[in-house]
């Protein structure tokens, strides 16, 4: 269902995504272009300006001395325009070009030393630059054929506005002079030839009421007046002396300039007027592309929630009832199996009953019907199984115990007979003989109590008085095989509770033969003993210097060492049953002792067995108070407190977890 659902979502989305991105790029260029509008009308202004200078400038050189006052107000003009374009990273760089001696330029007019074909050609390179400068590009307006148009329009406007405005500033000088001079006249036709090839391109791109605008600018009365002057100046190509007043020409052609200017403005107008309406039209395609994107996932959404959901209801019932069985069901009937006489065995509960996977699920389909018969066939399978398992286990663990209390049994009688022999005999080489076959006896009597421990059995070892701390490390050294190897530290005065003896003395015992089993045969193993006043508990160390363990083989192991039972021997390991016999010892002992085993200083393994007070009898003989713990008894302690918190802290953890 997955697959089927995604791959057609995945096609729609891609084609919307196509169609959302379309849309979003149109909107992203109907703003850039509306936005590099402004920016060429406001450059615009300023050639508008410069232009104006320019021709006030070559009057002003051609001897024309009434222009200066109207020069000074267009150079103001002009500087204020420059200072709001400097902030244009569009044009900054061709002011800093091309305008960078325009202070030298004036104050060579001003001192009539400037040359005026040089001074005219820096003003209309200027004027070339800036409108050279077209910010807005060809991939914003492409998609728009009027808005195309429109653009082509404002710029042929421009090169015709300039064409005119330098046939201004040029017959400007030219009637001041009173005549053509050398190939003046020359430029003067190239000029107006510019003009009207621009003129002729506007009208192609322009609209109607665009021209007419641009028809209405030239029908004015300045405008036939500048023409009249334009014949008279073309009648004196020969060189011929032009009287005409200059003041004259350079007002009319103003106002024709200025009329040019504003049908450019009126144009600038309508191309952002357009861009706005595409920026608004894109804005309403996009968001009717996302609607309907949303919808139509919405609604493939819900259709495929409903086609799932008609699948999944039936099996996530399923799955309960599986998770219900493996986690509940199962190990209850297994757990009452154990429990209950192999020959009263009852396996799985009727069909009928409530909480049964086809009782729950008549109203799936027949597939999933036919899934709930075979998981209650596994699960009738699992617990015939278990029943073997079990009644195998238990046979086992019987066979075991009774196998392990004969073996006590023996030793027991053999340990008697020994223990005659000892105090009958008086050679001095046959008693020691005696007295290792009495040790290897009190190995095989410790191995007996130790599998009867894993059985689950109290092996009947009691001890009816207290007995002193270091005559139960004696005691758990007497049942190792390498016990010269065994090196008794201080222990501190105490007494063990009779009935803990044993057990104390087994445990120590176990610890004892993990440390001589994995350290060197040279290195010796330490046992201490001390009173913690601090936890009020008494505490006996084994330490050796062997090969150590792990991290993790160090967390398994504490952790088989807190294990009351849980974990039956016969599935656990064999080389971990040490630590499984002392884990239950541990648990037999009562609530508050504890095993640990965390690293030695300088390598090897340390166990701590902390006995809480009430496993102490009061000791007989009044003590002065023990000195401190000397450095290797304090490295233990803070060891153990550490591994402590560390294993309280991992168990707060999984319980909250």
């Amino acid at each position: 269902m997955a697959v089927v659902i995604t791959i057609p979502i995945c096609l729609l989305l891609t084609v919307a995504g196509y169609a959302v991105h379309g849309r979003a790029e149109a909107l992203g260029d109907a703003r850039t272009t509306r936005a590099e509008v402004g920016l060429s009308l406001r450059v615009q202004a300023l050639v508008h300006q410069l232009q104006r200078e320019r021709g006030l400038t070559n009057g002003l050189l051609g001897g024309e001395e009434e222009f200066r006052p109207q020069l000074t107000a267009v150079r103001k003009r002009v500087d204020a325009a420059l200072h709001e374009m400097r902030r244009e990273d569009a044009v900054q760089g061709v002011i800093q070009r091309r305008l960078q001696r325009l202070a030298d330029i004036r104050a060579a007019t001003d001192a009539e030393t400037a040359d005026p074909a040089a001074t005219l050609t820096f003003y209309t390179a200027a004027v070339e630059a800036l409108n050279a400068v077209d910010p807005v590009a060809e991939t914003a307006t492409g998609a728009d054929h009027q808005l195309r148009d429109g653009l082509a329009a404002l710029r042929e406007l421009a090169a015709a506005k300039e064409s005119v405005a330098l046939e201004r500033g040029y017959l400007n000088g030219v009637f001041a002079a009173g005549a053509f001079r050398g190939s003046a006249y020359l430029t003067f036709t190239e000029v107006r030839a510019t003009r009207v090839a621009a003129l002729a391109r506007f009208r192609q791109v322009a609209t109607e009421p665009q021209r007419v605008a641009l028809k209405n600018a030239f029908g004015t009365e300045s405008a036939e007046r500048a023409a009249a002057y334009e014949k008279r100046a073309e009648g004196a190509a020969d060189g011929s002396a032009l009287p005409a007043d200059a003041g004259t020409w350079w007002d009319a052609m103003t106002v024709l300039v200025d009329d040019l200017h504003a049908v450019q403005q009126s144009v600038g107008d309508d191309v952002r007027d357009r861009a706005e309406r595409l920026r608004h039209d894109a804005e309403k395609e996009l968001a009717a592309y996302l609607v309907a994107g949303m919808l139509m996932s919405a609604l493939i959404a819900g259709l495929a929630a409903f086609a799932s959901r008609s699948l999944t209801r039936p099996l996530g019932a399923l799955a309960e009832a599986a998770h219900h069985v493996a986690r509940h069901r199962l190990p209850a009937t297994v757990a009452r199996i154990q429990r209950s006489p192999q020959d009263q065995v009852e396996l799985l509960p009727s069909a009928d009953a409530p909480d049964h996977p086809d009782a729950r699920l008549l109203g799936g389909a027949a597939e999933i019907a036919e899934v709930a018969a075979s998981l209650h066939q596994v699960e009738h399978t699992a617990l015939l199984l278990a029943a073997q398992q079990a009644g195998l286990r238990r046979n086992t663990t019987e066979s075991l115990a009774n196998l392990g209390r004969r073996n006590q049994n023996l030793v027991r009688r053999q340990l008697s007979l020994i223990t005659r022999l000892e105090r009958q005999e008086l050679d001095p080489d046959a008693l020691a003989e005696l007295f290792e076959l009495d040790h290897l006896a009190t190995r095989m009597r410790r191995n007996a109590e130790s599998l009867l421990v894993l059985t689950g059995q109290n092996p009947p070892r009691p001890t009816a008085a207290p007995a002193n701390g270091l005559e139960v490390v004696q005691s758990a050294v007497a049942e190792v095989e390498q016990y010269r190897r065994v090196l008794i530290a201080t222990v501190e005065p105490v007494r063990v509770r009779g009935h803990a003896v044993a057990d104390v003395a087994h445990l120590l015992a176990e610890l004892i033969e993990n440390g001589l089993t994995f350290s060197p045969p040279t290195e010796p193993v330490e046992v201490h003993g001390w009173y913690d006043r601090e936890d009020d508990m008494y505490c006996f160390a084994v330490v050796d210097h062997g090969i150590g363990m792990s991290e993790a083989d160090r967390a398994r192991a504490n952790a088989r060492l807190s294990d009351s039972g849980e974990e039956a021997f016969l599935a656990a390991p064999t080389r971990f049953l040490g630590l499984l016999v002392v884990g239950r010892l541990t648990h037999r002992l009562g609530e508050g002792t504890q095993v640990h085993l965390f690293d030695t200083t300088g390598g090897g393994l340390s166990a701590l067995l902390a006995l809480p007070k009430r496993l102490l009898a009061p000791v007989e003989d009044a003590s002065p108070p023990s000195p401190p713990a000397r450095p290797a008894v304090a490295s233990l302690l803070n060891g153990f407190r550490a591994g402590v918190a560390r294993a309280e802290a991992g168990t707060t953890q999984g319980a909250s977890s």
